[in-house]
């Protein structure tokens, strides 16, 4: 594939480049030296699993991969114990080192069922953070000034507003920028909210003699309400280790607005094969249902496989359109209780489906709670001993055993 193809494949689903014009130039260097290019994108491990929003990346990751690129996935280890205040309103928590090394473990395991193990340089911000002399770090934070810091929207809010600002929060982009310098990036990826961050890495190159590196954004992937960016916090996400029945149930429960954003974001449809998908939506001549089903079996393919899609949605046909019980009810055992009967909220919430019999209250009034397939409405319920079936909204269901003395 020549260079200008390239660019064409790398643009599709991007969110800006800059500059397209030097990403050109670096590919027909490419091309002409055979040197491939080094392809970097860093991952703080702030939570132990990588979700759908983060593959946005990941996959284009995997078309440079594909296109013969060096792909150098960062593991910032380091930086993950400072905090990425990049859309924060306040300074983040800051991780253990046991807590970075254990999230950092599961992503060495989950990021190759994108890309391919044998082509992926896997690095750790640390390996050159931690040796670094106190005279160094205070070197590297010479070549940034405080009002250039204040410059990013989220600092420039929360000075405004009267909100602290940590002194090493202003380090992060700083670090983040010496890591390119580190690797010698020739392009990094980011989200947009990381734009300020990846331009810092450009201007640091230039600082420190390198040709700067060319930066492509990629758009934040809306979870499941369709409103807040993907994340394990907000519990709006799709895990890319969910079973495949969870994964494709989660997908379909996504609102028709967002349906072709996915298609767009997370499959390897063309931009000719997405604009006939959306046409066929558009006429009627495709129900945005079996549109949705479609995608979920693409995806669940992606990351289980074919069987395991097909199954996923005879489950999914058989529980939500059908009525019937799941065919694999998690058993939770036996509970005792103290009392001759136990009531309805402390029965949820005492196998784990909901956190507080608050919320069990609400989802009762909000008619998502069945027992043994009868709907309860009564949040004043209690039961007796006896074997039930619980389910609480589209998804959870489990077995359990009540013996009440």
């Amino acid at each position: 594939m020549n260079p200008n193809e390239q660019l064409e494949l790398i643009k599709n689903g991007t969110e800006e480049i800059i500059l397209e014009q030097e990403l050109l130039k670096k590919l027909k260097h490419a091309e002409k030296t055979g040197r491939p290019l080094n392809i970097k994108a860093g991952f703080d491990p702030t939570a132990p699993d990588l979700h759908l929003g983060h593959t946005v990346l990941i996959n284009k990751l995997r078309t440079f991969q594909r296109l013969g690129h060096n792909i150098l996935f960062l593991i910032g280890d380091f930086t993950a114990m400072i905090g990425d205040p990049s859309g924060k309103s306040q300074t983040r928590v800051a991780l253990s080192r046991e807590q970075v090394l254990e999230n950092a473990r599961t992503y060495k395991e989950q990021i190759f069922k994108v890309l391919d193990e044998e082509k992926t340089q896997l690095v750790f911000n640390s390996s050159w953070m931690q040796p670094l002399p106190a005279e160094d770090l205070i070197q590297l934070c010479s070549h940034y000034t405080v009002a250039r810091m204040l410059e990013r929207n989220d600092f420039q809010q929360r000075y405004a507003n009267r909100q602290p600002i940590s002194i090493h929060e202003f380090i992060y982009p700083l670090i983040q920028g010496y890591d390119s310098v580190q690797l010698k990036a020739d392009v990094e990826l980011g989200g947009t909210d990381q734009k300020f961050n990846l331009l810092v890495g450009r201007e640091l190159q230039r600082d420190y003699g390198q040709e700067p590196q060319v930066i492509i954004t990629l758009p934040i992937l809306e979870g499941l309400d369709g409103v807040e960016k993907m994340s394990k916090s907000l519990g709006n996400y799709i895990g890319i280790t969910d079973p495949a029945n969870d994964m494709f149930a989660k997908l379909m429960s996504i609102p028709d607005a967002l349906m072709l954003r996915y298609y767009r974001l997370l499959t390897e449809l063309t931009p000719c094969e997405l604009s006939k998908l959306e046409q066929e939506l558009a006429d009627g001549g495709l129900h945005p249902r079996k549109a949705k089903a479609q995608l979920a079996a693409m995806i669940v393919s992606a990351y289980h496989d074919q069987a395991a899609a097909g199954e996923a949605e005879e489950e999914f046909e058989r529980v939500h359109r059908l009525k019937k019980l799941p065919a694999d009810i998690e058993d939770k055992g036996v509970i005792k209780w103290d009392k001759p009967k136990i009531w309805v909220a402390h029965l949820i919430t005492g196998v784990g489906l909901l956190k507080s019999s608050s919320e069990a209250r609400r989802m009762i009034q909000q008619k998502a709670v069945s027992i043994n397939q009868a709907l309860i409405t009564d949040i004043n319920l209690e039961l007796p001993s006896g074997e039930y079936t619980i389910q609480v909204g589209r998804r959870k269901f489990c077995k359990i055993q009540v013996e009440c003395t």
